[in-house]
């Protein structure tokens, strides 16, 4: 039997196979459209109200089980789109191919990419909610919104008169004793510049450095741990080589998605052929002291330089890749600021995102966040004026709001004392650093409470993305009884 098929028999099974359809579907960020077709026929095919807006939002609603008719409407929400992150060695095609996943004891994975149970599990729970005649529950309203990833897009157009329920329940947290009330606001701070490229003599020896290894991850719920950044690190690796042995930039790409800690990084360079063998010695020197710096965080890194003899030589100006070299190393990544009210709580900080050095254009991409909106406007004017000695356009935008925890709602109260009840603990009721709809969504409803929930995912945002099957199992079971009590 196939890992899909064994993950198609696992409990509950409704949300299980309702999983695997979803990552039978192509669904990055700003690639909606065959799910949103998906989700709006799967609505359909249950003979249930379905709509579908201008962005690609999908509505189901699905009427009160019998008994449950005067209760208030509760409205049920996740986010269709995924992340795409795969291993340089992985070939995968994520416009046509669906998730490969497989089994690893209480975990499913993917083979070499992102799972998208960030936040596919959220969206499956739906669908068995809404799938099951056996259930009971108020009226539900389901919302599949698009581009949580990358923007929030879908979010941000909902339409203010869609909804008539006002307690929502958001999918998408990624620890199962944990009930999340706030979240941090954030915004994409980015310059693009051009320079002239210059051309080399065959005095100088081509060389591809290489960062790769790195954890990676979620750049708002792991921000705090400390994983390398490869971007910073390849940015130490290009400054101290053209400081000591004229070494001249090429072209760089660090990075890859805004909420995603860099994992990798290359850039070709050139170094004098009398530098070569000092800067060996150095480069392996270097790399050995910051494989030690990473390894309790990223055990794995891997700092390696290769030859390559890529012809016409052509290279950044002395000027530009100073000023690059520079502005990098003086933009703030990871953790800002702690919260001074929140114990353990990052409360603004700044992912380094993406670097890129090419064919005459530079551009470097930041996502700002902070759970306090004034900040989050001061960080980002702080990393747009570093970015700023780089000539080009910088711009801030895609900036969303905060979600101000409410610990005394009714829905938070309930949740906590059900928690407690079902799993003789106390959950962790707490505000996180990430990014989430509920800030978004709490600006268009007036008097709408917020909370959300959801199983065990580790790794989101990255290849080693997993999901544990216990957890669902538990966090599945909570989610069943909350709705029966509402």
């Amino acid at each position: 039997m196939s890992h899909h098929e064994t993950i198609r028999k696992l409990e509950p099974t409704l949300l299980w196979n309702a999983f695997a359809d979803l990552n039978a579907v192509p669904r990055g960020s700003k690639k909606e459209a065959a799910v949103t077709r998906f989700v709006a026929e799967r609505g359909r095919k249950m003979g249930l109200e379905t709509q579908v807006d201008s962005i690609g939002n999908v509505l189901i609603r699905k009427p009160a089980s019998q008994g449950f008719e005067d209760h208030p409407t509760v409205v049920l929400q996740s986010h269709i789109d995924m992340v795409w992150q795969k291993n340089s060695d992985s070939e995968f095609d994520f416009d046509t191919h669906g998730i490969e996943m497989r089994l690893d004891g209480d975990w499913v994975r993917a083979h070499g990419t992102t799972l998208g149970a960030d936040n596919g599990i959220g969206v499956a729970s739906i669908f068995a909610v809404l799938e099951s005649n056996t259930l009971t529950h108020p009226a539900l309203e389901c919302i599949f919104t698009v581009d949580e990833e990358t923007g929030m897009t879908g979010a941000k157009s909902l339409d203010p008169s869609w909804l008539k329920g006002r307690v929502l329940l958001n999918l998408d947290t990624e620890q199962d004793n944990e009930l999340t009330i706030g979240c941090a606001g954030g915004a994409d701070v980015t310059s693009v510049s051009s320079y002239q490229a210059q051309s080399l003599d065959a005095s100088y020896v081509g060389k591809k450095l290489l960062v790769r290894g790195l954890k990676g991850g979620h750049s708002g719920m792991e921000i705090h741990i400390g994983y390398g950044n490869a971007n910073k690190i390849m940015n130490r690796i290009l400054d101290g080589a053209s400081h000591r042995f004229g070494l001249r930039l090429s072209s760089l790409e660090g990075g890859s998605l805004r909420n995603a800690i860099p994992r990798e990084s290359t850039a070709m360079v050139y170094i004098p052929k009398q530098q070569l063998e000092g800067f060996m010695a150095w480069f392996a020197q270097l790399s050995a002291v910051i494989q030690a710096e990473n390894v309790v965080t990223d055990p794995l890194l891997l700092i390696a330089c290769e030859s390559h003899d890529a012809m016409p030589i052509s290279v950044l100006p002395v000027s530009v890749q100073k000023t690059l070299f520079a502005a990098v190393f003086g933009v703030v990544s990871g953790i800002y600021r702690m919260s001074p009210s929140i114990g353990g709580l990052v409360q603004t900080s700044n992912n380094l995102a993406r670097v890129i050095a090419r064919d005459g254009e530079i551009s470097v991409m930041c996502l700002a966040r902070s759970s306090v909106d004034t900040e989050r406007d001061a960080l980002s004017e702080s990393l747009a004026s570093i970015l700023s000695q780089l000539g080009g356009r910088v711009t801030v935008e895609g900036e969303y709001p905060g979600w101000q925890p409410v610990p005394t709602s009714n829905i938070v109260q309930k949740m906590s004392s059900l928690y407690e009840e079902l799993f003789h603990e106390k959950a962790h009721v707490a505000a996180c650093h990430a990014g989430l709809e509920c800030g978004i969504i709490g600006s268009k409803y007036a008097g709408m409470e917020m909370i959300s929930f959801g199983p065990n995912i580790l790794g989101a945002h990255s290849p080693d993305e997993r999901v544990q099957i216990s957890s669902v199992q538990k966090f599945y079971r909570y989610f069943l009884e909350t709705l029966a009590r509402l």
